[in-house]
């Protein structure tokens, strides 16, 4: 490979969080999109492996997180709202659509 692809492979370093369930469970999540929809900001997320095996099993899974503050920390947290995350999923799913490229296989 030229020295300016693997420059720019070893520039890439995902965005990972480790977020806490509701019962105390760690999951690593890469960060895929941050946007602001209706005064709201979100977050597009999908569980991280460094594993490649467990990256096999993977089936594509979008997580979708709202920003919340308290204080002056800022979270992420569940949107409780079925009909808000279906909305904010589906201008994610078309962003993510676009920004990489893909097609749905349904």
């Amino acid at each position: 490979m030229s020295d300016e692809i693997m420059n720019g492979m070893n520039e890439y370093t995902p965005d990972i969080y480790t977020l806490e369930d509701d019962e105390g469970n760690e999951q690593a999540f890469e960060l895929l999109d941050v946007m602001e929809y209706e005064g709201e900001k979100y977050f597009a997320l999908t569980p991280y492996f460094d594993d490649p095996e467990k990256l096999l099993e993977y089936d594509g899974e979008v997580v979708i997180l709202k920003s919340e503050f308290e204080g002056d920390d800022e979270m992420m947290v569940t949107i409780e709202d079925d009909a808000e995350y279906e909305r904010v999923g589906a201008v994610f799913i078309e962003r993510l659509r676009e920004m990489y490229d893909f097609e749905d296989e349904e």
